[in-house]
C-alpha cells in the first residue's frame, strides 16, 4: 500500500466510467483525490496546472486527443516524464503499443476493483 495519500488523474471520455473508477479509487484508504479528464489535450493541461498528481489513469480512445498521443507527449516532456500511467482499454490488441508509448500498466476494462488496487500498489511503493 503507497505510504501516502495519492491525487490520481482519471482520463476517460466516457462520464459513467469516470464516475465508477472515481467511486472505486475513493473507496480505497489510499487516495485522497481524483480529478478527471475528458480526453488526452485536457489531461496534459491538468498535469500542467496540477503539482503532485501521482499517477494517471487513461482509456485510448477517446476525441480530441486519444491516450496513445498523450502518451507520447507525457513521456517527452521531462516535468512529466515520470507520472506514472496505467492505460485502462477494451482492445488488448493495444496493449503492446500502449506499453511501448510509456504506459506503466494496462488494465481491460471492465475494471474491476480489486485489479486496479494491485496495479496501483505494484507502481505506487
Amino acid at each position: 500500500m503507497p505510504s501516502k495519500k495519492l491525487k490520481v488523474l482519471a482520463v476517460d471520455d466516457d462520464f459513467i466510467n469516470l464516475k465508477l473508477l472515481k467511486s472505486m479509487l475513493l473507496k480505497t484508504n489510499y487516495v485522497n483525490e481524483v480529478i478527471e479528464a475528458k480526453n488526452g489535450a485536457d489531461a496534459i493541461a491538468e498535469l500542467k496546472n496540477n503539482d503532485g498528481i501521482d499517477i494517471v489513469l487513461l482509456d485510448l480512445i477517446m476525441p480530441v486527443m486519444g491516450g496513445l498521443d498523450m502518451l507520447r507527449i507525457l513521456r517527452s516532456d521531462d516535468s512529466m516524464v515520470q507520472v506514472p500511467v496505467i492505460v485502462l482499454t477494451t482492445d488488448e490488441t493495444k496493449k503492446l503499443e500502449a506499453l511501448e508509448s510509456g504506459a506503466n500498466g494496462f488494465l481491460m476494462k471492465p475494471i474491476r476493483e480489486k485489479d486496479l488496487s494491485a496495479k496501483i500498489d505494484q507502481l505506487m511503493i
